[in-house]
């Protein structure tokens, strides 16, 4: 089916991603109140079989702000980091004094729950305003647990989803520190359409 997705098209995604990822170093220097930057996201479609795959596997444990996408082209988005990821996001970044160990207090759940939250509205924000469609996101889940888990609760949770993903790779740093994490927009079977045909460039069906 990725056939369907031309070199223009994954052009207008990769632009949405990069103006997506300075709206979230802005928001997120505001929300931390010091300068946090963002690299250059690195952009692809994949089947939603292989989401998983992308984050280390069915069973790899994941940090993730899940929610679902309301409006002109619903879908859903999921944003994963590993529980190091997210330990280095609130002490280095965030500036918690965090405990040893993986788990996580309920201040810190909340905190990454917002971060994610500003990260996914960053986002959402700049597909919508790049498509003239109105999109906006519910209120956030936060879920660690197995990937494969994660993403099986989410199709319980929001029922059928399409079966493409768009992943943005994404790294914020302060100084040396770097911090990774991985989109998922999931839109619904038809949202893709919707999504290119506001932009005057309407799938093909080979």
């Amino acid at each position: 089916m990725f056939n369907r997705f031309e070199v223009f098209q994954m052009d207008v995604l990769k632009e949405v991603g990069n103006i997506g990822a300075g709206n979230a170093a802005t928001a997120l220097s505001q929300l931390l109140n010091r300068p946090i930057d963002m690299g250059v996201p690195t952009v692809q479609m994949l089947p939603f079989e292989e989401v998983a795959e992308k984050v280390g596997g069915d069973e790899r444990i994941v940090v993730t702000v899940f929610l679902r996408v309301e409006g002109e082209a619903p879908g859903n988005l999921f944003f994963m980091m590993t529980p190091e990821a997210a330990k280095m996001l609130l002490n280095r970044l965030a500036g918690f004094d965090l405990k040893e160990g993986l788990a996580f207090t309920d201040m810190e759940q909340s905190a990454l729950s917002e971060i994610g939250n500003i990260l996914a509205g960053s986002y959402l924000s700049s597909l919508a305003d790049f498509t003239k469609l109105s999109m906006y996101p519910t209120v956030p889940g936060l879920a660690i647990d197995m990937a494969g888990a994660i993403l099986s609760y989410g199709l319980l949770q929001f029922g059928e989803m399409g079966d493409a993903a768009l992943l943005i790779d994404t790294s914020f740093f302060e100084g040396e520190d770097q911090v990774e994490g991985q989109f998922f927009l999931i839109p619904d079977p038809s949202s893709f359409a919707k999504i290119f045909e506001s932009l005057g460039v309407p799938l093909s069906h080979d």
